[in-house]
């Protein structure tokens, strides 16, 4: 049965007055998710001012054994590392047990423009396990990690996109991590997670990354990254590798790439490797998605299995897709139990589900791991777009099945529904008319 809407009536006479929400498998969405507490740095433990240890505001100054310093302290007893008010420019910093950050108002925690300020570390990224860089905001098996505050968090990035885009001239097959390039925050095997508040900006890789991390709040952020003048490169706003219990709420993506984006491994034998693994349980509303140039939200491209994700109540000001599958012939892929409802705006294609071929690789694998994507809804949506719907059918890669779109008003250059691509769909109270021609 397919289980599109996400309220449900409770049968008992009491309860009939409240809805409960739930995920799109039927399942309820927990408390956690829908009354989050804002976490207050008082309540954390010390302050740690770094300024109260010689930190100085500088554009120019790197003070990053400075500020790793502040960190080790405040870990012996717990407690809370402030970024004052001013610049304060830093490589990769590595956050221990018992430690947060509060980034005052008018705060910048500035990332160097040096990828020397970055050792090499054990790392994931682009779904694997390797030798990389580190992010500027690093937080690996930590409970209960905080980044709160009205500060930002800017990753410098306009140096690290020439050089990416200068290689791309060069080599047009080089991949994201080619060039040397640090991520903003990178979380990983944490839990009891809350960033709320702060703005993150100009990253010169992804901007969010969470891998393998559980429970995990992204409340009233602000996420940007350029077109113009310097076009940022890979700047996603959100990556959720393989992570569960996570919610986005009240943020605004202005990004120039995917804005949340669900990964979890890729590779012919993906879903044997104990280091991937599913995104689950996701709830994203209430966002302002404005002039992002990548999706509202992309399952891939290295991803092995996406299930209940509830995406509800938000606006949407000029992306490139609504909602985007990438369907990779080279890694075996399910994604199911997906909603997006609720939405309104404008964006180039609402839907699109599609073979993904970038740097495809079936290594030792002789034959095609079919992907499956199935169970997924969209529902009350008033969008105007380019595309309504874009898909094919290829049952070699792929099966499309148990799609319904329900309730749709849709202005669009092309409002074919296409539903030949679908092995089962169901279009109801669905209204898609052309845009008047202009002269």
């Amino acid at each position: 049965m397919l289980l599109g809407l996400s309220i449900l009536l409770l049968s008992s006479p009491a309860a009939a007055k409240k809805q409960q929400l739930l995920f799109p498998d039927g399942t309820p969405v927990d408390e956690w998710f829908l009354q989050p507490e804002l976490r207050r740095p008082e309540t954390l433990g010390k302050c740690y001012n770094i300024a109260d240890y010689g930190a100085v505001s500088s554009t120019e100054k790197v003070q990053t054994e400075l500020i790793q310093s502040v960190i080790e302290r405040a870990a012996k007893d717990g407690g809370v590392v402030m970024i004052p008010e001013g610049i304060y420019k830093s490589g990769a910093l590595h956050f221990r047990p018992g430690t947060h950050l509060y980034l005052a108002k008018g705060a910048v925690l500035l990332g160097s423009e040096s990828i020397f300020d970055f050792p090499i570390c054990q790392t994931r990224i682009e779904g694997e396990i390797c030798r990389y860089f580190p992010a500027l905001i690093n937080a690996e098996g930590l409970d209960g990690f905080t980044i709160c505050g009205e500060g930002t968090i800017d990753g410098n990035g306009s140096d690290y996109w020439r050089a990416f885009r200068l290689r791309r001239q060069w080599n047009p097959q080089c991949t994201n991590k080619d060039e040397m390039r640090p991520r903003l925050l990178y979380l990983a095997h944490c839990r009891n997670v809350q960033i709320a508040g702060v703005s993150l900006q100009n990253s010169p890789f992804w901007t969010c990354h969470c891998y393998q991390s559980d429970h995990v709040q992204l409340i009233g952020l602000r996420l940007f990254s350029p077109v113009r003048p310097i076009a940022s490169a890979s700047a996603d706003g959100i990556d959720m590798d393989a992570c569960s219990n996570f919610l986005i709420r009240n943020c605004r993506f202005t990004v120039n790439d995917d804005a949340v984006c669900l990964k979890g491994g890729k590779g012919p034998w993906a879903d044997r490797d104990s280091t991937n693994g599913p995104c689950q349980n996701i709830l994203i509303e209430d966002c302002l998605f404005d002039h992002t140039t990548g999706s509202c939200l992309t399952c891939g491209s290295e991803s092995i299995h996406v299930r209940n994700v509830l995406m509800r109540n938000c606006q949407v000001d000029g992306a490139s897709h609504l909602l985007l599958l990438k369907l990779r012939p080279d890694t075996p892929q399910r994604y199911e139990y997906i909603t997006v409802e609720n939405v309104k705006g404008t964006c180039r294609r609402l839907f699109e589900a599609g073979s993904w071929r970038q740097f495809f690789n079936l290594k030792d694998r002789t034959d095609i791991p079919k992907s499956y994507a199935s169970d997924i809804t969209l529902l009350n949506l008033d969008i105007d777009c380019q595309r309504f719907v874009t898909a094919r059918r290829n049952d070699e890669e792929y099966e499309l099945s148990g799609f319904v779109f329900r309730n749709i008003r849709v202005w669009a250059d092309d409002t074919d529904h296409r539903q030949e691509a679908f092995h089962s769909v169901i279009f109801e109270k669905v209204t898609a008319d052309l845009k008047p021609r202009t002269k």
